[in-house]
């Protein structure tokens, strides 16, 4: 009897082992088709969209995307570059929009005389786009085309 136990036991094992191997040749990877022993050639860097064209929000109070490069910018505990252009002070010389009020409001609603501490790393919100395609094909509606299909069917 405890010799079919073992039997059964490495013929379970086996048969995980050879399922796993064939599963595991059908995951997608960002390295394609490569073996993990080869280098792969590296893709090639996109390039960031630089056109100074503020772009279409999707959703209401989405933060506006990064029209430019900012390869470079220093943003620290010190020096945030972004505000040389976009502080209130500097938007007639620069003609870039100045941040938010919101930005100058605390977590307590409280408005202050220059940007929130929690709102300083402007990149944790706003991202610059590159010129790719989308790795995932993307079907998102955003919510004034849905009003407006929705009022022209009735």
């Amino acid at each position: 009897m405890n010799n079919v136990i073992k039997r059964l036991i490495v013929a379970s094992f086996c048969f995980y082992v050879a399922s796993f191997s064939l599963v595991a040749e059908e995951v997608a990877t960002l390295r394609n088709d490569t073996k993990i022993v080869e280098q792969k050639k590296p893709n090639v860097i996109p390039r960031v969209v630089n056109s100074d064209i503020k772009q279409k929000r999707n959703y209401p109070m989405q933060p506006p995307v990064i029209p430019h490069k900012i390869r470079n910018y220093e943003i620290n505990l010190n020096t945030n570059k972004c505000m040389s252009c976009h502080s209130r002070s500097r938007t007639e010389d620069s003609q870039a929009p100045m941040v938010s009020v919101t930005h100058f409001m605390n977590r307590d609603g409280n408005f202050l005389a220059a940007v929130s501490p929690r709102r300083y790393f402007c990149t944790q919100c706003h991202v610059t786009q590159q010129d790719t395609k989308p790795l995932v094909e993307n079907q998102f509606v955003d919510m004034s085309s849905l009003m407006k299909a929705k009022s022209t069917k009735k």
